[in-house]
């Protein structure tokens, strides 16, 4: 069992780190919603000092005006270029906090004669926005402190400096404790959102491909040729229904469980012949195929019948082909009693103006049925023409 971390807000590193891309998704939206917060309280600043009002004298314009540009820019880079700010969490974090600590210790140095108020609304913000690692957290805040403490005893008189340092240690703990309490109940939520993440990715697997072939099941295979086919392109395509002959027989002479593993080896054969090899990766991210430029798909409707969806071919010639190797692997097939695995296949063209995938299923079931009354174990190409060619 891997321990779990103080480091890592009680979880594993494994968990965490599966919940980065979250953790630098939110930290970005915090740093934003920060840096604008400062930007705007600077600009208040600005007019405050103008106007001699609540004691900020007009010497302090320049100061407030650079914070301001810089949180400025800052938020730039934020909102223009987000995955710049995430790929470098880190250093958007850490940027983040070093102005605000600057910040809090500069406006302490301009008010010795007042105990420091910023400093301490900056440590405790920073504790409940950022999520990164705790010792790195704490050792962030620590060197913050300490510059503050040191200039804060330089500056002020002890007795002020003494009272920054006890409301400073004060808040430290506090923001310590609602840091890790805090990010603890975040991550908690990031890695159950991951863990609904993953289950839904596996339903749409389950609902997406065919169990014992690994092919698309009917409903998938159908919505995405269908979606394809809305998409206007010139490209040569075609559609070929497989069945396999005299599968019946092979259940009751062999069992069925040699009728699975014939499915099995059609699946593996059409899989191998158009280079149809998906990962888990691909097969978890299905919803967001680019169909454009995406392979020819291959799907189990279901029993023994199969259904190819065919492009990257240029004339009917080279489906042809295509399908009589596919036909040749199948007769070749030998294992168990079994002396090749035959089928017959029914094939129709799809041309631009071809829409309705249901209407070229229906011209390649046709094809198939003529290739079956033919003898089995051929190919057989639809000679009816797509509705609306001339």
């Amino acid at each position: 069992m891997t321990k779990r971390s103080f480091n890592y807000y009680g979880y594993t590193k494994e968990s965490y780190k599966e919940c980065s891309g979250l953790i630098r998704s939110t930290n970005r939206k915090h740093i934003t919603i920060l840096t604008t917060w400062f930007f705007f309280i600077n600009l208040l600043y600005i007019v405050f000092s103008f106007l001699n009002l609540f004691g900020v004298s007009q010497e302090r314009v320049p100061f407030y005006f650079s914070f301001a540009m810089l949180s400025l820019a800052f938020d730039i880079w934020l909102i223009v270029f987000p995955k710049s700010v995430e790929k470098h969490n880190y250093l958007a974090v850490f940027a983040s906090i070093s102005m605000f600590f600057i910040y809090g210790i500069l406006s302490s140095v301009a008010q010795p004669y007042m105990p420091a108020t910023m400093m301490l609304i900056v440590l405790t913000l920073t504790s409940l926005s950022y999520i990164g690692r705790m010792y790195i957290m704490i050792l962030i805040a620590i060197v913050g402190i300490s510059f503050f403490l040191t200039t804060s005893y330089l500056f002020k008189t002890f007795s002020i400096a003494y009272h920054d340092t006890y409301n400073v240690m004060v808040v430290f703990t506090l923001a310590v404790t609602l840091h890790y309490t805090f990010q603890r109940t975040r991550v908690a939520q990031f890695i159950l959102y991951q863990k609904d993440l993953q289950i839904q990715k596996e339903l749409e697997i389950k609902s997406s491909f065919d169990a014992l072939t690994s092919l698309l099941n009917r409903g998938r295979f159908f919505s995405i040729t269908a979606e394809i086919l809305r998409q206007k392109t010139d490209e040569y395509m075609a559609l070929c229904i497989l069945d396999l002959d005299e599968f019946k027989q092979i259940n009751d002479n062999l069992g069925h469980q040699m009728g699975d593993k014939v499915i099995q080896t059609v699946g593996k054969t059409l899989i191998q012949a158009l280079g149809l090899g998906i990962d888990d990766k691909e097969r978890m991210e299905i919803s967001k195929w680019e169909l454009n430029n995406f392979r020819s798909l291959a799907g189990r409707l279901g029993g023994d019948e199969f259904i190819l969806f065919l492009r990257g071919k240029k004339s009917q010639t080279e489906v042809r082909e295509l399908l009589q190797s596919v036909l040749d692997s199948l007769n070749a097939v030998r294992f168990d009693g079994l002396e090749g695995i035959h089928a017959s296949f029914g094939v129709t063209e799809l041309a631009a103006n071809d829409r309705d995938i249901d209407n070229a299923y229906k011209r390649a079931d046709e094809a198939l049925y003529e290739s079956k009354r033919s003898g089995k174990n051929q190919i057989h190409f639809s000679s009816e023409s797509v509705p609306g060619d001339a």
